[in-house]
């Protein structure tokens, strides 16, 4: 029997099927058990649903193969071994279940005969029809679960848009505040200048009058020695 898988080794859906597929390969051990004790049409019976059983698990094993392409190759190479064991066993069962069928005697007991098209034609025709139902039903389910993961996906991205959008929004705002912030700033700095070439004019005019006020001094000085 395969070993179990790891929760953290693949995807939710991968994980969900595996689980299905243990309890039907345990369901179907138990129904290849039972065939060996039976004969007869009881037999025949246990035939067919352990052939239910096989087509089941073989589906899921096809469904765990395509999701297995899902998972990042770092974590399905640690998959791969315990999913060979899957099919190991799942060819074992085919080929016990297959033994079992072409054991002719034990099927029909006493009404054996080399005649293939012999037996109840009607009972046939319907296990075919109830197989081909039960086949079905179980495609169904996988779509519906399939397209859960879709819809919970597409949320997922218009998740991630929504944070986008806000995100590209939020670096708008940001922009034009930088923006509105760097014209101040050249502002400032115009003011800063005027105020600088003011200051400048005003010294100049105080040295001037500085000037102005040293030359009227000495010559008021020099008018009064001379």
């Amino acid at each position: 029997m395969a070993n179990p898988l790891d929760t953290d080794a693949g995807s939710e859906l991968f994980s969900s099927y595996e689980s299905e597929l243990k309890l039907v390969q345990a369901d179907l051990n138990q129904k290849l058990d039972q065939i060996t004790e039976l004969s007869g049409e009881p037999r025949k019976s246990a035939v067919r649903l352990a052939e239910r059983s096989l087509e089941e698990a073989v589906e899921l094993l096809d469904q765990m193969r395509l999701e297995k392409q899902n998972i990042p190759s770092a974590t399905r190479s640690r998959i791969n071994p315990r999913f060979r064991n899957y099919e190991t066993d799942i060819d074992a069962a085919k080929r016990k279940l297959k033994s079992l069928s072409d054991d002719r005697r034990a099927l029909f007991g006493n009404r054996y005969s080399d005649n293939p098209n012999g037996g109840d034609e009607q009972l046939e025709q319907r296990q075919q029809l109830l197989s081909g139902t039960d086949r079905l039903d179980r495609s169904s389910r996988r779509l519906r679960d399939s397209q859960r993961v879709a819809n919970e996906t597409e949320d997922i991205g218009r998740g991630t848009l929504a944070d986008l959008q806000l995100q590209r929004e939020t670096i708008q705002h940001t922009r034009a505040t930088m923006l509105e912030s760097e014209g101040y700033v050249d502002r400032s700095v115009k003011t800063l200048r005027g105020m600088a070439r003011r200051m400048a004019t005003n010294r100049i005019i105080t040295v001037a009058i500085i000037t102005v006020l040293i030359i009227l001094i000495i010559a008021v000085v020099y008018s009064k020695f001379k």
